[in-house]
């Protein structure tokens, strides 16, 4: 059975550990397993990979004060998504509308690289996270990773649904995957993302959130 979120998870010893030694130099920092953000009632979930060390694992927040979050919350803001263009703080007082922030992967992992057994281990949370969501209509995968754990999360093999920028891929639930590389500093930087791109791959994600009807 899938589990809902544990804000005092500790399943992932190596996760739990780093952690711990986090905490110890950054006393004020969040360092436990993040929960998703955003509106409740969302048509559309991002997923991502997992934590920062300086962004959601000190604020506590998805994507909240380090710079993957700056092009994201940018695009949000843009269109109509969310309340502000910037995410500072968990309580900045900004809003999502319609949208909804998780990760694969809850805990900040070593390096930002979370080992398979950790994200099969978490997948449980993100699985429990999609039973519940029940108006969630499209699901925009940050990168592989989050590509391939929202497909274990549905009980779907990898192979029918490659990973690619932009690429959609209709579930057998009706909801709709859209890919998109992640927005981290090193595919912002490298242009391997621009902000056109992003931007569309967030419009296409709203209007099929929008189009949608069961």
């Amino acid at each position: 059975m899938s589990k809902s979120f544990d804000p005092s998870c500790r399943r992932c010893p190596r996760l739990a550990a780093f952690l711990d030694s986090v905490q110890l130099i950054h006393l004020d920092y969040f360092c436990k397993p993040v929960p998703a953000f955003g509106d409740p009632k969302a048509k559309l979930l991002i997923v991502g990979l997992a934590p920062g060390m300086h962004g959601a694992n000190r604020t506590g927040r998805p994507f909240t004060g380090d710079h993957a979050g700056i092009l994201l919350y940018a695009t949000l803001f843009k269109f109509g998504l969310a309340t502000a263009p910037t995410s500072t703080a968990a309580d900045d007082g900004l809003k999502l509308m319609g949208a909804r922030i998780t990760n694969s992967v809850k805990c900040l992992p070593p390096a930002n690289k979370p080992l398979p057994p950790e994200i099969k281990t978490c997948n449980e949370y993100l699985r429990a996270e999609l039973a519940a969501s029940h108006t969630v209509r499209a699901i925009l995968a940050l990168g592989s990773i989050a590509h391939e754990a929202v497909l274990r999360a549905c009980d779907l093999p990898s192979k029918p649904y490659r990973f690619a920028h932009g690429a959609e891929h209709r579930l057998q639930s009706g909801r709709v995957l859209i890919d998109s590389y992640h927005c981290s500093r090193y595919n912002t930087q490298t242009r391997r993302l621009t902000t056109p791109m992003f931007e569309a791959v967030i419009a296409r994600a709203q209007a099929i959130a929008d189009a949608i009807v069961r």
